[in-house]
Formats: C-alpha cells, structure tokens, sequence
C-alpha cells in the first residue's frame, strides 16, 4: 500500500514531509504537555489560519501575490502570535493563561474576517483546514526540512535549560537560566511547526499531533527519554498510517492522523490499566501471604 508513494512526486512529498512533522511535533509537544502549555498550540493554529486566509484573500486582489506560497504568510501569522502570547503573558504576570485565549479568540476573528472578505472558502483554504495529501509541493518539502533542522539544533543546543524549565521553573531562573529567552525561543518554534506542519494534518487539527502522542507515550514511558521516543514513534505511527488511509480512501489526512492517534492512545491506555490491574493484584496476593 506504502509502495505508490514513492511512483509520483507529489506522493513523495507528503511520504516526507509527514515523516518530518511526525517527528518534530511530538519533539515539541513533549515540553510542551510538561509544562502544561498545550492549548499555546491551538492558539497558534488558529491565528495561522489567520494568516493563510490573509495571503488567499491578497493573491484574489493582487496578481503579484498570486504566485507566493500561502505557507509564508501563515509562519508569518504565527510568529507575530507567539511574540503576542508573549507579551501578553507578561502584561498579565498573575493570569498567565488569559494570553492563550486572548490570541485564539483574535485568530478564529481575523480569520472569519478575511474568510469573508474573499467570499468564502476555496479550495485552497480547504487544503489547509484539513490537510492533503496531494496539496504539498516541494517548495513546502524543503521549508519543513529547513525547519526541521533549526528546531532539533536548537533542542540540542537548550536542551539542558528546556528540561530545568519543564520541571522547576523558578528553580531553573535560581540557577541563572535566562527563562524568558529559552521560552521565546521555544514557542517560535512551536509557531514554525504549526504553520509548517498544516500541509499534512490541516490548521484544526494539527494541535492534536503535538498533545496525542505524548499523551500516549505518558502512559507507558519508564522515564524523560523514553517520553520522547515513544511520543515520536507513536507520531510517525499515526502520519504514515494516516497518510496511506487518506490516499486510498480519498478522504482528508487530517482526520485519519488523528483517529490513528486516538486508537494509539486508547491501547496505551488499557495495556496500563491491565498492567496496574496485575501488579494491583500480585501486591494483595504478597500481603494476604505475609498476613497468613
């Protein structure tokens, strides 16, 4: 079933970029559901879906616009909503989370905007909303291995710093790490990822990938690096499984990536509880010994 993707190009395409999402949106997510920041994600979305309507909207009125990547446009969004999350979240130092649904709530407007004003959905926008699997082009290829490449130097590079942040935040500032920089840093790459990754997985459900696989992983992960291991593998499960129903079915990528997903968790789910049901058990049977 896998083997016509490698017969077409645009087949290819998204066989790669999948691979590449599946794996740095899950890298991300980890940090990102540890520090209890997983709704920045939906934010982001949405205002990228801002920016993606925005740049429609300009390629229906200007012809010099017609010919440039949607893709830019969105990155663009997303990263000025990052840098607004940020400074949201320092004008409201004692209720931090409003900056998330300020920034959701803006995008969702500005998106329903621009949506309107270029009189309603294409099928472009369409592309976006759900993913696609013949939508991606090699220019979106190589963006997405481009940033690919910045995120995990960049993970490599703070990783000591992310990991102190993620568990002990104060503590980690105590110790001298300069918190509000590394932060910056992560959530532009969360904004680049989400725009990037919309190709695939499409702008409403992209979040999904960065949380489902983590939460999956939580379940059964004896430690920090096997958290990211079994949050990559179980992302890359679910892009390729979702990306090969999709083609065959004819049906939006997005969707199947998440229901893939959701089945992943849901077995994680019941291997644990059947696991502490045993170990429940083999605990009441040395009690009931040593009672006897």
């Amino acid at each position: 079933m896998i083997s016509v993707f490698f017969q077409y190009e645009f087949l290819q395409n998204a066989l790669y970029t999948g691979l590449l999402i599946g794996f740095i949106a899950p890298l991300l997510g980890v940090f990102l559901v540890v520090r209890r920041l997983s709704l920045i994600s939906d934010a982001l979305s949405h205002i990228t879906l801002s920016g993606i309507a925005f740049s429609l909207l300009l390629s229906k009125h200007f012809v010099i616009f017609q010919g440039v990547n949607p893709l830019y446009m969105g990155m663009t969004f997303s990263v000025l909503g990052s840098l607004l999350i940020e400074k949201l979240r320092s004008i409201y130092k004692f209720y931090q989370e409003l900056a998330i649904p300020i920034i959701l709530s803006g995008g969702i407007g500005l998106g329903v905007v621009f949506i309107s004003l270029a009189d309603g959905f294409n099928t472009d926008l369409f592309n976006f909303l759900f993913g696609s699997v013949i939508a991606v082009s090699r220019s979106d290829l190589w963006i997405i291995s481009l940033i690919t490449i910045v995120v995990i130097m960049l993970i490599v590079l703070f990783y000591k710093e992310l990991f102190f942040l993620s568990f002990d935040e104060e503590q980690a500032i105590v110790a001298g790490i300069n918190g509000r920089l590394v932060h910056f840093i992560f959530i532009v790459m969360v904004a680049l990822v989400i725009a990037a990754s919309m190709r695939i997985v499409g702008i409403l459900l992209v979040s999904s990938l960065m949380t489902l696989p983590v939460a999956s992983s939580m379940r059964i992960a004896q430690g920090f690096k096997q958290l990211f291991l079994y949050a990559i593998l179980f992302g890359e499960v679910a892009v390729i499984g979702g990306l090969i129903s999709a083609y065959h079915l004819d049906i939006a990528p997005g969707g199947t990536i998440v229901i893939i997903a959701v089945i992943i968790l849901l077995i994680t789910i019941l291997i644990r509880s059947k696991t502490e049901s045993q170990t429940w058990k083999l605990n009441r049977k040395r009690v009931m010994k040593k009672a006897g």
